[in-house]
């Protein structure tokens, strides 16, 4: 069995900080639990669509069967809920069965109950003259999060001094494209992947194929605690070896740039939906245009995970309109008002 689903996932709402463009120094006024300013943790309205999350993703057909995670806090912090339950879960089914973990350890049920750090799906930092911060290690952030997989390899490092848009798409694509071809050999058939609101953006880009000449186009949205739903696409006369193998024909970066989306495309079945979030759909983001960050004004200091985009306001859907799926929309919305 390959990977058929990819669920995308942004972590919930969090605490701010602050950076100066031009030292390069980060500061927040409320204490990281990683001592890492730009790594804040959630607030308790992002903790409460952590736990709306995790019940929902309990409900998903088909069924998770693999963790991916960027290894920033508030990301491990917003998919934790779901993997502990999914443990509480594991370890009622053994016990129902008198099996001992070593005999089930390779089960779709076990292996949704550890969460894999990627660093290539974690936080973008647009260019800039100095470097940018990094996650905790991986022993702090197992003390913090038990679920943490330490022995997890990341595909792709982002560049210390951050990316242009472009090399945002390429390391995700890689990043994509890696956690694609693992899932297949493990026969995992759906897989989460938690990340920020950028690369959630570039990621859905990249596995459509539907990369667009600007990026400022209003396309996939990414609200806090939003769900994308992103189902391969197959060619019904090829047979699911063959399928496999075609989508791993050419690299990655022609493959997102000619149209056809990573490992042979991705279609869009769900944008960011919020329906089961009591809040709905809150701060959203898109790009602004800029690759890197600005070096006028050096007095100023702005939200980091913001500077470099455009904060968009999520709509109050009815009902009715909630049960159906967005489909990615072209045109420039509101921005506005969450700095949270």
């Amino acid at each position: 069995m390959s990977l058929e689903v990819i669920y995308l996932v942004r972590h919930g709402f969090r605490s701010n900080w602050l950076v100066d463009h031009v030292t390069g120094n980060y500061s927040s006024s409320v204490p990281s639990p990683t001592g890492i300013s730009a790594d804040p943790a959630l607030t308790a309205h992002g903790v409460d669509q952590a736990n709306e999350l995790a019940a929902h993703l309990l409900t998903v057909d088909p069924a998770i069967e693999a963790v991916y995670s960027s290894p920033y806090y508030r990301c491990l912090q917003t998919i934790s809920p779901f993997v502990e339950r999914k443990a509480q879960e594991h370890q009622s089914l053994q016990q129902q069965r008198g099996t001992g973990a070593s005999r089930d350890q390779d089960t779709p049920q076990s292996a949704v109950t550890t969460i894999r750090p990627e660093l290539g799906i974690s936080e973008w930092y647009g260019a800039a003259h100095f470097e940018h911060p990094t996650p905790a290690p991986g022993p702090v952030l197992k003390s913090m999060f038990p679920h943490y997989d330490e022995k997890y390899q990341s595909e792709v490092v982002p560049a210390r001094k951050g990316e242009t848009i472009q090399e945002l798409y390429q390391r995700v694509a890689k990043a994509a494209a890696a956690i694609i071809d693992q899932c297949d050999a493990e026969g995992r058939r759906a897989v989460i992947l938690c990340s920020h609101a950028a690369p959630i953006i570039a990621l859905s880009r990249v596995l459509t194929g539907q990369v667009p000449e600007n990026p400022e186009t209003h396309d996939f949205d990414a609200f806090t605690c939003g769900l994308g739903v992103f189902r391969r696409k197959r060619n019904p006369d090829l047979s699911e070896a063959e399928a496999q193998n075609a989508s791993r024909q050419g690299t990655d970066s022609e493959s997102w740039k000619l149209g056809t989306g990573v490992r042979g495309g991705w279609t869009c079945e769900a944008n960011s939906d919020c329906s089961f979030l009591s809040g709905g759909e809150e701060r959203g983001w898109r790009f602004s245009g800029d690759e890197s960050f600005p070096a006028a004004n050096p007095s100023s200091q702005a939200d980091a995970g913001i500077a470099l985009g455009v904060v968009v306001e999520g709509r109050q859907r009815g009902a009715q309109d909630r049960q159906q799926p967005r489909a990615p929309r072209d045109g420039n919305a509101a921005a506005g008002g969450h700095h949270l």
